[in-house]
């Protein structure tokens, strides 16, 4: 990065909206991605010296030369979004501080320092590029605002109000966050708005299938459907939770 030199480092998703040009060996693409079991406090060299193996810049740090070295099927230029960085700052800001500390040799030393972070709205924009489709948003379950859209189709009507406040209840009872669309809209315009929001799960009450003692189910990533009795939807949604 242009802070730090080789020790300070962007991360980078390609969307073909992004602010920054990007320069990369198509390699580094293919690279598993550190688990929640990995341990952060340890060392972390083999995982640093695995990513940094291989050519990524971005414009600004770009080496036209060391790019076009690489086989011509491996070399990828676009777009991205920054969504986080690491910057190594060395002795700038603690040498005029006057920052050190003790070393186990008895001696002082000034600290080296360093800065890291995530941009929480270039989080958002990159996730909404990456997992979207043509009616709206398709959030993941683990960063959605809420986890469930419920749906009332007829506000006002005794057995539907009764119905989503019943389950309303009992979802943020199990600790999951609902958005309740209890609006006079159409139908039409609640599924659109849902589809657009883009929430994990919709799930739809209406005096038709509470008269068949049902509610509708809906999966926004692959749009399945399921007719369930109340509790089994509240079975389906709290598995895990």
């Amino acid at each position: 990065g242009p802070i730090g030199g080789n020790l300070s480092h962007e991360f980078i998703i390609l969307a073909s909206t992004g602010e920054s040009e990007v320069f990369c060996d198509k390699a580094i693409l293919d690279l598993p991605v550190p688990g929640e079991n990995t341990d952060f406090r340890g060392d972390l060299s083999s995982i640093v010296d695995a990513y940094t193996r291989y050519y990524a810049a971005t414009e600004e740090k770009h080496d036209a030369e060391a790019f076009a070295a690489l086989p011509e099927d491996n070399r990828i230029s676009a777009r991205g979004i920054e969504v986080g960085h690491i910057f190594y700052f060395g002795t700038k800001y603690s040498e005029p501080m006057g920052a050190r500390v003790m070393g186990p040799d008895g001696q002082e030393h000034l600290v080296h320092m360093g800065s890291y972070g995530i941009g929480p709205s270039r989080v958002v924009a990159a996730i909404i590029e990456a997992s979207h489709d043509e009616n709206g948003i398709i959030w993941p379950d683990s960063v959605a605002p809420f986890a469930v859209g419920l749906v009332s189709l007829k506000p006002g009507d005794e057995a539907t109000d009764a119905a989503c406040e019943q389950m309303y209840a009992a979802l943020n009872a199990a600790g999951i966050e609902v958005l309740y669309d209890d609006s006079d809209d159409r139908a039409g315009a609640k599924f659109a708005t849902q589809d657009l929001i883009g929430l994990p799960w919709q799930l739809i009450v209406g005096p038709r299938g509470l008269a068949a003692g049902t509610v509708e189910l809906k999966r926004r990533a692959t749009g399945e459907r399921q007719t369930l009795s109340i509790d089994s939807a509240l079975a389906r949604l709290t598995e895990g939770a």
